[in-house]
């Protein structure tokens, strides 16, 4: 009785460390990705040479490796961006007065080469690996600005009798870092810059447009700022300056990544069922 109590004490951390190793060797292709970091605006909004903002992101996705160098990815990204000439040391965007805030969405997906290739299986990557990315999105834009205490939407106000969409196309691209942190998990660094094809998210463009036959004072309001505080000076003419058309906006995120390696049957139980499992070529060093 006593020698089979001992042989059990002696094999149940036998079987949990075999059981342990068979779960590491089995391969994992598809990998969970969080990020939480840093959002910055590009834009009519900003002084040149004020690179990061501190503004909140945060990202969720899954990523899968289809050679031991490439892989592609979707994301989904909520990011916060803000502006305001009042902080500025320009007087004249002083005068101005423009102020946003703007809490937006994106859905990208990227292609990711690795400069260093994997090993045979997920577990036997480099310890530390470069890479770079790029690809194609979408986002959800919501500029607003706050007058008397209310926060208003610009863009159904057309301050500047223009209209325009608030789902953009985005072209995303970058460079990124990551730690081997263990069997199934990675972190590191990723600075990814957003390239925009509209000069709206700051709903600042062009010049101020003739407000005669305008009816909504807070439309009016919004539009010039510049009398605020200050009703002595009159409000900027139709035609006159109000943003730089000649470059779209643009935002850039840096992220902190934490990625895992999900199991082999995550989706299904089956594992002829699987539909991500794709074993990569054998890559010798």
């Amino acid at each position: 009785m006593k020698k089979g109590i001992l042989l059990l004490f002696v094999l149940t951390p036998l079987v949990a460390i075999s059981q342990t190793f068979y779960a590491v060797r089995k391969e994992r292709s598809l990998i969970l990705v969080g990020g939480i970091g840093t959002a910055s605006y590009f834009g009519d909004l900003k002084d040149p040479g004020d690179l990061i903002d501190f503004k909140p992101s945060v990202s969720v996705g899954l990523q899968m490796y289809f050679t031991p160098r490439i892989a592609v990815r979707s994301e989904l990204t909520y990011y916060n961006i803000k502006g305001n000439d009042a902080s500025s040391s320009d007087p004249s965007r002083q005068r101005r007065n423009l102020s946003f805030t703007s809490s937006n969405f994106e859905l990208n997906a990227v292609g990711i080469v690795d400069l260093f290739p994997l090993g045979r299986r997920f577990y036997q990557r480099p310890g530390v690996n470069l890479y770079g990315l790029a690809g194609v999105g979408a986002m959800y834009m919501n500029p607003m600005a706050e007058y008397n205490g209310q926060k208003y939407a610009l863009q159904p106000l057309q301050t500047e009798g223009v209209s325009y969409s608030r789902f953009q196309f985005i072209i995303p691209y970058g460079l990124g870092m990551r730690f081997k942190a263990g069997p199934f998990f990675n972190i590191g660094i990723e600075s990814v810059w957003r390239k925009t094809f509209t000069d709206y998210l700051d709903d600042v463009s062009t010049v101020h447009p003739d407000k005669s036959g305008w009816t909504d004072p807070i439309r009016i309001a919004l539009s010039d700022r510049r009398v605020e505080g200050n009703p002595e000076l009159e409000p900027y003419p139709a035609g006159a300056r109000r943003g730089d058309p000649s470059n779209d906006d643009g935002y850039h995120l840096l992220l902190l990544k934490i990625e895992y390696y999900l199991p082999e049957n995550f989706l299904f139980k089956d594992p002829y069922k699987k539909l991500y499992n794709i074993r990569r070529k054998p890559y010798h060093r």
